[in-house]
């Protein structure tokens, strides 16, 4: 894409160091910027999972005094927009879905999926954005060759958010900007101190910004309350990988492939969740050896980096966001599913979970572990 000095990019600011030095940035680079923060969710809602004076969460009231704060303290036009209900309808209504069917989603990636890199854009517009720039760190770039655009992990590792961007197109890529993907995030915040950014020490949000007291059983149960549906108590059986009933549950959306806390069980070793099926309503446990598994079926693929391959692909393969991405073989199936051929076992493949394909920095695509 050919840069136009004139053309106004729209910052999506969180209120946090990154998204606030992006704007700054910009703007000291002479680029026409416009801050944007998105309203996603009222903190107001569900009292019985509220967590007051919570610290490390997005989008909250505070998030929002911040982000306006440092625009007026930069000199950008700032505008706050209103996803509350895409958001509650794309993300929040499939996690407690996908919880109640046994498995275990990533909100974050849905959010960035339909409306960070989706509604967001079309919002841009609306202020004569033709450009988006937000504070993850990833990186993005033009290959001539293959008339892509493609995708790269960060330079800072502890920081890469690429395992949470799997689901970006072609056209969402050639519209976004991740100014921050070459740096380190020590040098981020000495920027933001440069910059006179006054979030520069601010702590970094860790929680899902509609969980903010990190319970998501306890979520679903408010959630559902407030929505009027009652759930069904749903007790179960806590099982041995060969069947034998070792205890009972209160609900399997309360456990997740590969939780060790929580189970109720006391044994001579630690024993972990190796399966859930909310359909007999039985948590299988067994011993950390039970969780390993030598494939995994990945639905819902999106190709990034290169087009969707006729042959099979050598890649390293991330399941979890602090997973180590392991050495496997990729083998598109017909249906366009991949399968995932793990050189060595992997530990807790979970269901719903995403498994993003590497090789090297370049970010190949990713999907839904089935």
């Amino acid at each position: 894409m050919s840069k136009n000095v004139h053309e106004t990019i729209a910052v999506a600011m969180s209120g946090g160091v990154d998204s606030s030095v992006v704007a700054g940035l910009l703007h000291s680079q002479g680029e026409n910027v416009v801050g944007m923060t998105m309203q996603l969710w009222d903190q107001q809602r569900l009292p019985e999972v509220r967590a007051e004076g919570a610290t490390g969460r997005c989008c909250s009231l505070d998030d929002v005094y911040d982000a306006r704060y440092v625009a007026q303290k930069i000199g950008i036009p700032y505008y706050v927009v209103n996803f509350e209900k895409p958001f509650e309808e794309q993300v929040v209504k499939p996690f407690v879905s996908e919880y109640l069917e046994g498995r275990t989603p990533i909100p974050c990636t849905l959010c960035n999926n339909f409306i960070k890199f989706d509604r967001f854009l079309e919002m841009a517009e609306g202020v004569g954005a033709r450009r988006i720039a937000t504070g993850h760190y990833a990186r993005i770039r033009y290959d001539q060759s293959s008339n892509r655009w493609q995708m790269l992990r960060s330079a800072d590792p502890a920081k890469d958010q690429t395992y949470f961007l799997f689901g970006l197109t072609q056209e969402q890529l050639s519209r976004t900007m991740f100014p921050l993907g070459g740096m380190e995030k020590t040098a981020v915040r000495a920027l933001a101190e440069d910059l006179g950014i006054p979030v520069a020490q601010k702590p970094d949000s860790q929680e899902i910004c509609f969980v903010p007291n990190g319970d998501y059983a306890a979520f679903i149960d408010a959630y559902l309350k407030e929505q009027g549906v009652a759930r069904e108590q749903a007790p179960g059986e806590l099982v041995s990988k060969d069947g034998k009933v070792m205890g009972r549950h209160q609900g399997v959306h309360n456990f997740t492939v590969g939780q060790r806390k929580g189970i109720g069980i006391a044994a001579s070793e630690p024993l972990y969740v190796i399966a859930t099926d909310p359909a007999t309503k039985r948590v299988t446990i067994g011993r950390n050896d039970d969780l390993l598994r030598p494939t995994a079926v990945v639905r819902d693929v999106n190709w990034i980096s290169i087009e969707a391959p006729s042959v099979p692909v050598r890649a390293e393969v991330k399941i979890r966001n602090k997973h180590a991405a392991a050495p496997a073989e990729l083998v598109r199936n017909n249906d366009g599913s991949v399968e995932v051929r793990f050189d060595e076992p992997q530990r807790a493949v979970t269901p719903g979970q995403g498994a993003v394909f590497y090789q090297g920095d370049l970010v190949l695509g990713g999907g839904w572990i089935a």
